[in-house]
């Protein structure tokens, strides 16, 4: 009697291959997809540009206090009595990176008893 040979289990390499082949092909189509910039255009610098608050928003200093145009105010009501030429239902804050979460929140909340309809936190955008 014979003795049988045992079939050699193959490795699926040709299929590994076609899927790294696959995936480079997608990686070089999805890096052209955007058009570069031109050489010779060069980007507008704003890093010595001074930053400055915009007009009719509430300013939260990192302690919890408020300010509106310069000016130390004490409660969401006060700010709507000098703030007369915004719209009334959109109130724009702009809290300084370190006013703790609820602070703002309870800001914010003063805000609309107070007659906002919404309130927006205007912040930095940040480019990386």
């Amino acid at each position: 009697m014979r003795a049988r040979r045992e079939k050699l289990k193959r490795e699926p390499t040709i299929a590994l291959i076609n899927i790294v082949f696959l995936m480079l092909v997608f990686f070089m189509v999805a890096g052209t997809l955007s058009q570069p910039l031109d050489g010779e255009l060069k980007l507008v610098r704003t890093a010595d540009l001074e930053g400055t608050t915009p007009p009719d928003t509430l300013v939260v200093h990192p302690d919890g206090r408020m300010s509106y145009r310069g000016e130390t105010i004490g409660s969401a009501e006060e700010f709507y009595e000098l703030n007369e030429s915004a719209d009334p239902e959109v109130a724009r804050i702009v809290p300084d990176r370190d006013v703790a979460a609820a602070t703002l929140v309870k800001i914010a909340r003063d805000l609309r008893v107070a007659g906002a309809q919404s309130v927006v936190i205007v912040t930095e955008k940040g480019l990386q």
